[in-house]
């Protein structure tokens, strides 16, 4: 891929499940498409604001699915099979779901290149047209979307050669399908001015899973993306919401509730493979930010 989804992946490999199939290594342009296994519950998840638009499309299984803006309002949508999410926000978000049923709960996320949306949008309004923003769907059912989703995900699945001719097809009939059926009346820019693009905050959140346990290193963060400490802080928390240490203690705690619930490894272990070589440290960290001790999280108190 020559443009920023070749580090999308970055930010999927972060959120809990098992990753089924991936387009990496494919050459597919404009394009990269995954499919996941995703845990039964899941508490938090902050999404970090990227231009390209995403689309999560539920392959198989049921699940209350709750989305907010930072600090805002949660908003729930029960979603099945076949329906879809539209994520186009230049706003971090965050997300929370639990299964509704014992059937395994799939997505397949498709991320389409800014070139790609830029294609359709002059192929659909004329060669004058900029880029044009998608507004954002949460749960809806489409025939187009999922006719064309469900070809993409068995080409995926079952084919050992995928057609690279069908799948940049698929990926334009969709693009121009998303312009027609989903553009947005409000103007927003594709990313939040002055943060940073996707292909760096990708990079940024990859070197903070890498040492997670670790003090945060901003001089290493901020070579990463080639900044400088002062104008890499700014960048990210306009990206994020969050500065890069307040930033990594989520990451923290996203991973010491996952441990906390799914294995039965003591807490002080817990906290220390999350970076916190104090109990005591790490548990007034947990309740600051969770609302809960760790004793009292695993115990469903």
């Amino acid at each position: 891929m020559d443009f920023q989804l070749s580090t999308a992946e970055a930010l999927d490999e972060r959120v809990p499940g098992d990753l089924i199939a991936t387009s990496k290594g494919r050459p597919w342009r404009d394009l990269l498409v995954q499919i996941f296994a995703r845990r039964p519950v899941q508490d938090s998840l902050l999404i970090p604001a990227v231009p390209e638009p995403l689309i999560v499309w539920v392959v198989s299984g049921s699940a209350r699915v709750e989305e907010r803006q930072l600090e805002g309002e949660w908003m729930a949508n029960e979603v099945r099979a076949g329906e879809f999410f539209l994520q186009t926000s230049p706003r971090p978000c965050e997300l929370r779901w639990r299964t509704l049923t014992s059937e395994p709960f799939r997505v397949m996320h498709v991320y389409l290149g800014l070139p790609l949306m830029r294609r359709a949008a002059i192929d659909v309004l004329g060669p004058a047209s900029p880029l044009v923003p998608l507004r954002e769907v949460s749960g809806a059912a489409d025939e187009v979307v999922a006719n064309q989703l469900g070809i993409l995900c068995r080409e995926l699945l079952e084919r050992r050669a995928p057609s690279t001719m069908l799948v940049q097809g698929l990926a334009s009939s969709l693009a121009v399908h998303l312009v027609r059926a989903y553009a947005s009346d409000t103007q927003h820019p594709a990313i939040p001015h002055g943060g940073l693009p996707a292909f760096k905050i990708h990079r940024v959140l990859a070197a903070m899973q890498e040492r997670i346990d670790q003090e945060l290193d901003l001089k290493r963060l901020a070579k990463v993306v080639q900044l400088s400490e002062a104008h890499f802080s700014r960048s990210f928390k306009k990206s994020t919401g969050f500065s890069p240490s307040q930033f990594l203690t989520r990451l923290r705690m996203e991973r010491a509730r996952r441990l906390l619930r799914e294995t039965e490894a003591p807490i002080v272990e817990i906290g220390l493979e999350v970076g916190y070589a104090s109990p005591s440290h790490f548990a007034q960290v947990f309740r600051k930010e969770v609302g809960a001790l760790p004793s009292d999280y695993r115990n469903g108190r």
